[in-house]
């Protein structure tokens, strides 16, 4: 944002706020991420809150329900990723949505979804990644978090209207356009130079692994992992950040939490957790092995962009482990067959980035 941007967006800010019961004192600032949304702590209300910033110019077009492929090519990535871009009102219908059905989600005191402001309730600071560093059980943090979202592995949801969001699925084309992302961002960051056929090839290759996919069925969060998780001091584990929640296989935010890009989980505990989700069905396997590539395709992407485009080196450091994650799912049978394209094209991907696997 320009400077008459910022000092625009603040006074739209400081206006939202004498509508709510927050007014009293300036909100403080926290550490922003990778997203366009930031947070500021409120103090003076009715309870401990947190004002979110989420500007609705900040991001493309969210995907129109009745979007065919034609037509969310034309709108962008968000709308081919089934991403919900600057739209509130996807965070505020899926944090009730969620706390209905026994996932706990942050309540919403206020919100202003046509100039992007909410006041939602603040669970702390204490992310499961601070939690483990200061020295709690790390498989019982796992555990609780796998836990944490067991309604929605259980309770099979359709597309349609929830609250004031149009839920959809996560589909092929959200599937191809994430996984995309590795030949149009990480491989020129890597060096690699691809030529037309070499990124057609990869895209038929995605289209025939995820045609092997389960049935969509169960809300999946999208960016379930060790950051994206509280643990408040009075209760259950709290989710945060499922703005982009789509109907889809269960495996996916399995995946999310024990393939973390942002730090290792002990791979003996990994391998247990995974196991016991699964309990044998060989469809959730075959759904975690292909979904696992896909996922760590789109990061390895989505890092190298924000690395090259966006000018946030700290996500250059992250790739070693998720080319280390990425090596380990291509050895899995059910995402072998896309292992030869990077045999072909990218070889160095299977060895030498990084170091060894």
């Amino acid at each position: 944002m320009s400077g008459d941007e910022m000092a625009n967006r603040e006074a739209a800010r400081a206006a939202f706020l004498e509508r709510t019961g927050w007014a009293g004192t300036p909100p403080q600032p926290l550490t922003a991420d990778a997203s366009t949304r930031r947070y500021f702590r409120l103090s003076g209300g009715e309870s401990p809150a947190l004002l979110m910033d989420a500007p609705p110019g900040a991001e493309t077009a969210a995907c129109p329900p009745d979007a065919d492929e034609s037509a969310r090519r034309e709108l962008g990535y968000n709308a081919m990723a089934r991403l919900a871009g600057p739209r509130l009102e996807a965070f505020t219908s899926l944090a009730d949505y969620l706390r209905e059905v026994g996932v706990r989600t942050p309540r919403i005191f206020a919100d202003d979804p046509v100039g992007g402001f909410a006041v939602i309730e603040d669970f702390g600071d204490r992310l499961l990644v601070h939690a483990i560093e200061a020295g709690e059980d790390e498989g019982a943090l796992y555990a609780a978090a796998l836990e944490a979202i067991r309604p929605l592995r259980e309770n099979r949801i359709a597309p349609g209207q929830v609250s004031n969001w149009a839920l959809q699925t996560y589909d092929r084309v959200a599937y191809e356009a994430e996984a995309m992302l590795l030949p149009e961002w990480y491989a020129p960051h890597r060096g690699a130079e691809l030529s037309g056929d070499a990124i057609e090839a990869y895209r038929a290759m995605w289209h025939a692994l995820l045609e092997r996919l389960s049935e969509p069925r169960a809300l999946t969060l999208r960016d379930f992992h060790a950051e994206n998780i509280l643990v408040p001091e009075d209760g259950p584990l709290a989710v945060i950040d499922f703005q982009d929640a789509l109907i889809g296989q269960p495996a996916y935010d399995v995946v999310s939490l024990l393939e973390d890009a942002r730090r290792d989980v002990d791979t003996g505990l990994a391998r247990e957790l995974h196991d016991d989700v699964a309990a044998g069905d060989v469809g959730f396997i075959r759904d975690y092995a292909i979904l696992a590539a896909q996922r760590n395709a789109k990061i390895l992407g989505i890092f190298a962009r924000l690395t090259r485009r966006d000018g946030k080196p700290k996500y250059d450091g992250l790739l070693p482990r998720v080319e280390a994650h990425f090596r380990r799912d291509l050895d899995r049978p059910d995402a072998a067959a896309i292992r030869p394209w990077f045999e072909q094209y990218m070889p160095s991907l299977l060895s030498d980035f990084g170091g060894a696997s």
